[in-house]
C-alpha cells in the first residue's frame, strides 16, 4: 500500500495535540483537544485495515504484536529498569507528583518483578509517571484484533444466511457487505457494548483499566475503515471544517468528555460525535496542508511517520523545560519530579508552549540524528 501523507499529517497533528494535552495550563484548548485527539489515532489505524486479513488472520495478529506489543515491552521494561535510578537523580521523588497530590515511590525487587510479569501478561505495570500514555499500546492492540474477530463473526453470519451473491457480479455485491454493512454492524456492536458497560458500571476484568478504551477503540477503528471506503467521494472545504470545529468546541464547553478509562454513561454519550467531527476537521486541515510542498508539510509528514518516538519520550523531554522553569521562578529543584509538568504557575504562564516544543522536537531531533549517524556508519563500512 502506498504511503498516505495526508494520514501522516493527521497523525502528526494528533500527536502534537496529545503533547499539548499533557502540558497543563491550556484551558479551553485542553478541553477542546481531549474531545478527539486519542480517538483520532484509532481512526487512522483503522483506515489501513485490509480485507485480505479475513483470510489471513495470523499475519494480521503477528503484525499487531510486532508493532504494538513488542515496542510496549521494550520501552516499558527500559523505564522499569531506570525507575529507581531516576530517584537517585531527583527526576522522580516522593515529594512532588501529579496534580491530585499522588506521588510515586522507588520499587523493591519484588515490585520490579511483579511489574515485569504484569507487562508481559497484561500490558500493564508500566511506570505511570514516565509512561503514562502507554495504555494506548494495549488499547490499539486489543481494539484492532477485536475488530477483526467481530468482522469475521458477522461475515460468517451473512455467508451462512445466504446474503452473499456468488452469481451475477458477485464482487460488487459482496463488497457492499464487506465494505459497508458488516463494518457498520461491527461499529454498532462496539457502541452497544460500550453503552452497556458504562450504563451498568461493568468491567472487563481481563483488561487493566476495565476495557472501555478498547471497546470504544474498536468503534473508532471501524470508523476509520469505513471512512477509507468512501474517502474518494469526500470533499474537503473550509466551511465543513469550521462546522466540525464548532461542533467539537460546543461539546467541549457543554458536555466535556474524553476517552478516559473510567468514563461514565454521560461521558460515553458525549464522545462519538465530537470525536468523529474532530477527526474530519483534522483530516480536512491535513488535506489542505498536503497540497503544498513546503517546510510545514515536510515537518508534519516526518512527525506523523515518527509518532512512536514522541509518544514514548515526550514526558521525559518535558524535564528539560522543567529545569528552565525551576530556574526562572526559583523553585525547589525536586519539582522536576512533578507529573507530567510543574504545576505551579501552570495556569498563568505560557510554559505549556515550551513543553510542547520540547515534547515534540526533542524526540524527533534524537530520531533524526540517530538515523543519520547509523546511515553514515553503514555507508562508511560498505
Amino acid at each position: 500500500m502506498l504511503r498516505n501523507t495526508t494520514i501522516s499529517i493527521c497523525k502528526a497533528i494528533g500527536i502534537i495535540l496529545m503533547v499539548i494535552g499533557h502540558t497543563e495550563g491550556t484551558g479551553w484548548l485542553g478541553s477542546f483537544l481531549y474531545e478527539f485527539h486519542m480517538p483520532l489515532f484509532f481512526i487512522t489505524a483503522g483506515y489501513f485495515f485490509s480485507l485480505k486479513y479475513l483470510d489471513d488472520e495470523a499475519t494480521f495478529v503477528k503484525k499487531r504484536f510486532k508493532s504494538l506489543y513488542l515496542p510496549f515491552l521494550k520501552w516499558s521494561i527500559l523505564f522499569l529498569a531506570l525507575h529507581n535510578w531516576m530517584f537517585r537523580l531527583g527526576i522522580l521523588n516522593e515529594q512532588y507528583g501529579n496534580g491530585a497530590g499522588g506521588v510515586t515511590h522507588p520499587y523493591s525487587w519484588h515490585q520490579m518483578q511483579q511489574n515485569l510479569w504484569t507487562m508481559v501478561s497484561a500490558m500493564g505495570g508500566y511506570d505511570q509517571f514516565l509512561c503514562g500514555a502507554f495504555w494506548f499500546f494495549r488499547g490499539l492492540l486489543v481494539a484492532s484484533i477485536f475488530y477483526l474477530v467481530l468482522f469475521k463473526i458477522f461475515d460468517n453470519i451473512f455467508r451462512k444466511c445466504g446474503c452473499y451473491n456468488f452469481n451475477d457480479n458477485p464482487d460488487h455485491f459482496n463488497d457492499v457487505y464487506r465494505k459497508s454493512i458488516i463494518p457498520i454492524a461491527v461499529c454498532l456492536t462496539a457502541l452497544l457494548l460500550a453503552m452497556w458497560k458504562t450504563c451498568e458500571g461493568l468491567k472487563v476484568i481481563n483488561l487493566i483499566q476495565g476495557g472501555y478504551r478498547e471497546i470504544m477503540g474498536t468503534f473508532f477503528f471501524g470508523c476509520g475503515f469505513l471512512f477509507r471506503q468512501y474517502a474518494y467521494k469526500y470533499r474537503v472545504n473550509w466551511l465543513a471544517t469550521a462546522i466540525f470545529a464548532g461542533t467539537v468546541f460546543a461539546f467541549s464547553r457543554l458536555a466535556s468528555t474524553s476517552m478516559a478509562w473510567n468514563a461514565k454513561f454521560n461521558d460515553f454519550l458525549a464522545l462519538p460525535i465530537p470525536a468523529l467531527c474532530g477527526f474530519l476537521m483534522t483530516y480536512n486541515i491535513s488535506t489542505m496542508i498536503d497540497r503544498h510542498d513546503n517546510l510545514l508539510r515536510r515537518f508534519l509528514v516526518f512527525c506523523g511517520d515518527n509518532t512512536m518516538c514522541i509518544f514514548v519520550f515526550h514526558i521525559i523531554s518535558f524535564k528539560l523545560v522543567s529545569l528552565v522553569k525551576i530556574w526562572y521562578y526559583g523553585l525547589d529543584f525536586l519539582q522536576i519530579g512533578c507529573h507530567m509538568v510543574i504545576h505551579e504557575h501552570a495556569n498563568e504562564d505560557f510554559f505549556w508552549v515550551f513543553y510542547t516544543i520540547a515534547g515534540v522536537c526533542v524526540p524527533l531531533a534524537w530520531t533524526f540524528a540517530y538515523r543519520k549517524t547509523v546511515a553514515h556508519i553503514r555507508s562508511t563500512i560498505s
